[in-house]
């Protein structure tokens, strides 16, 4: 009797389950590459700036502000076309986007700390990029003002 029970039970459970497709899962966050980052920090850097930013034509003002920050805050460790305590920076907005050179002016322990590039560049310059304190304002001028240096030939 005991069996025919268990059996009848079984049989009742599974006539009770539902035959419509589960649920579909919820959205996830975009999925981490293997270095931990997102794909837009793998592309843009780790920092406060978490949008592209959009670069139209060359805002010659802004590019001016730029160039009087960097006098101040920059010129000691990098040079336009040659390696000096950090890299040349001819080009830079060539290889990398405005949002990564915003992230690096910002944010430059926890980029070389987390972002293969910024450790790359560490490991080949053997310097440390100080935090220069400049806003994100400031540094869209800093970025402005890249813009004006082409690689050489």
């Amino acid at each position: 009797m005991r069996d025919g029970l268990l059996i009848a039970a079984a049989l009742l459970a599974g006539a009770c389950t539902s035959k419509e497709p589960p649920p579909p899962p919820a959205e996830q966050p975009p999925a981490a590459a293997p270095s931990g980052l997102t794909a837009f920090q793998e592309q843009h850097g780790i920092g406060p700036v978490t949008a592209p930013v959009e670069l139209g034509p060359l805002n010659q003002e802004m590019a001016e502000e730029g160039e009087e920050i960097f006098e101040v805050k920059c010129t000691a460790c990098h040079k336009r076309d040659e390696k000096y305590v950090g890299p040349a920076l001819a080009g830079v907005t060539e290889r990398r986007s405005a949002a990564y050179i915003m992230n690096m002016i910002l944010n430059p322990q926890e980029m070389v700390e987390r972002h293969p590039i910024a450790k790359q560049l560490l490991a080949e310059h053997m310097s440390f990029m100080p935090a220069q304190g400049l806003t994100e304002n400031e540094a869209r001028q800093v970025v402005e003002y890249l813009r004006t240096w082409t690689k050489s030939e």
